[in-house]
């Protein structure tokens, strides 16, 4: 029953996630950059994540040796400031659907990754046809039918890097996860994260209008990406990280275009499609396969 609620958190972890991309257009549209937008969110779960870690008896301000504190900066930069510098930057050399394709099949860089350093963690048999047969449902939710690629060397390969920093962001969490409680580990993830991104505006430097953030509409939509989709959402990935493992956990980044179509459905009353369908019932039945080969 426990692996059960594990999976189930998880699960909605990336369906909030996969809405993340329909809010963060509403704020574009509204007048906010990404750059802006990711610093803010940032700000507000750092800051509430602060407060409460400063009412725990087990308040810690650093790790407990260098060694650990550079682990947790790692944390920082590669599921933070880089993973939203290199997606980002890919929209504005290929297209948003080769953007999204790519990062979507962060597990298929991510498992043998991890495998290198985990021997416990290798996929084997049933559970690699899984994460196959899931990786092809992302491609036919995110193609939707339109099975053109428009190949963009640059943007492509930022895309790339930001796959590949989310494998690294699951690879570092293991070490993390032995060492350090959730709690202490998302808040360094959310410092880290801000504390990177300084290099970013010394080089384009930009202003936070507060007309523009204090619009209801506007201020609605970043609270909730910085309580809910940052603060709640990374304390519980890095929780379910914990109690799944790097790779099972990982895999359910292929459920994330499905929740942005849903959402965009319901929000955008964007069209839902039969490849859609096609594309989700393969990832399912993939998923299944994963978890049912390793017993969970």
């Amino acid at each position: 029953m426990n692996r059960l609620i594990y999976h189930l958190v998880a699960f909605l972890v990336v369906a909030v996630w996969g809405s993340t991309f329909v809010f963060t257009k509403l704020l574009l549209l509204g007048g906010l950059t990404a750059a802006q937008i990711f610093v803010l969110r940032f700000i507000v779960a750092y800051v509430l994540l602060l407060v409460f870690s400063l009412t725990r008896r087990s308040f810690r301000l650093f790790a407990t040796s260098l060694k650990d504190e550079l682990l947790m900066m790692g944390l920082g930069v590669t599921g933070g400031s880089m993973y939203f510098l290199t997606e980002n930057n890919a929209m504005n050399y290929t297209t948003t659907t080769n953007t999204s394709l790519i990062v979507c099949l962060c597990p298929l860089v991510a498992a043998p990754l991890i495998a290198l350093f985990y021997r416990s963690e290798r996929l084997h048999g049933i559970q690699i046809v899984g994460t196959l047969m899931a990786a092809l449902g992302v491609v036919v939710v995110v193609l939707n039918g339109h099975f053109v690629l428009h190949l963009s060397p640059l943007g492509d390969t930022l895309a790339f890097c930001a796959c590949l920093c989310w494998a690294l962001y699951s690879l570092l969490m293991i070490p993390a996860n032995q060492r350090y409680d959730t709690v202490f580990i998302t808040r360094k993830v959310f410092f880290y994260g801000l504390l990177s991104m300084i290099p970013y505006f010394l080089l384009r430097p930009a202003d936070f209008p507060l007309e523009v953030i204090l619009r209801p509409d506007i201020l609605a939509n970043l609270l909730f990406l910085g309580c809910v989709a940052s603060m709640l959402c990374f304390l519980a990935w890095n929780w379910v990280m914990k109690k799944l493992g790097a790779v099972a956990a990982t895999n359910y980044v292929y459920f994330n275009p499905v929740t942005t179509v849903l959402f965009a459905w319901v929000i955008l009353s964007e069209r839902i499609t039969l490849y859609f369908l096609m594309g989700t019932l393969l990832i399912l039945t993939g998923m299944y396969l994963c978890n049912r080969g390793k017993g969970n």
